[in-house]
């Protein structure tokens, strides 16, 4: 591991220059490059300030090897989804992802959903519909949670919308530990989704019964992943994977 290759991974991820990082850190440019070559350390109290501009922990910054990409996205694949029913929620507060997640996992509770398909499974999206004002002034933003149900489920439980999602082919794309750096990892996640639909002339698809996209996390052998995936047009020029599953 290289602490120096980590910062310039960093770096150039945000697309700084070398002089505009130094800018924002208060050091020269031959300080900034003093460090990507591992030739000066920095002092931790500029460790945690490179820390706070990009969004990143500090054992991750000192240890892990970031500029790996590989090891922590997939390749890009197509995945036809098979239609599937839904109970959902939005809210909007300042910590949409994890109220409404906590919100829906009393309704699966509730609902009889845990009792009977315990390892039912949980997908998510932002709501985009939040105000200037909700979102400049109070910090707010939107998340939908929505519970996949299994075949033959069947509750009146309230406090959810129902609703059905038709057969649709997605591009998707895995991330290890999306949440060592959420404001980069994930975000860079749909950047090479789109780079790879750009590439090989496939299109986003809007449609009314169809989820736009969507993003499900799980955990195997101890390690968080999150799947990313984005409705597509076109697929006929690509193999298409089976059913979410």
């Amino acid at each position: 591991m290289s602490l120096g290759t980590n910062i310039c991974f960093l770096r150039k991820q945000k697309k700084y220059t070398q002089e505009q990082f130094a800018e924002k850190m208060g050091v020269t440019r031959q300080t900034i490059s003093r460090w990507e070559s591992d030739e000066v350390i920095p002092e931790l109290a500029k460790l945690i300030e490179i820390c706070d501009i990009f969004s990143c922990k500090l054992d991750t910054l000192v240890k892990d090897k970031l500029s790996v990409q590989g090891e922590i996205y997939s390749k890009v694949r197509i995945k036809k989804v098979a239609p599937f029913r839904m109970a959902r929620y939005v809210m909007i507060s300042p910590n949409p992802e994890s109220d409404v997640q906590e919100y829906m996992g009393k309704w699966a509770i509730n609902s009889g959903l845990k009792v009977s398909n315990p390892n039912a499974k949980m997908i998510g999206w932002d709501f985009p519909f939040v105000s200037q004002e909700q979102q400049h002034r109070f910090g707010m933003h939107g998340y939908v949670a929505a519970y996949i149900l299994p075949e033959g489920f069947d509750t009146d439980c309230p406090g959810v919308e129902y609703a059905e999602n038709a057969e649709a082919d997605y591009a998707m794309i895995t991330i290890k530990e999306p949440f060592i750096q959420p404001f980069e990892r994930i975000p860079n996640a749909y950047k090479i989704i789109m780079e790879y639909l750009q590439t090989n002339n496939f299109k986003e698809k809007q449609q009314d019964n169809i989820l736009g996209c969507f993003e499900y996390e799980y955990e195997e052998n101890g390690i968080g992943y999150m799947d990313v995936y984005v409705h597509v047009d076109g697929v006929s020029k690509v193999d298409a994977v089976s059913q979410f599953n």
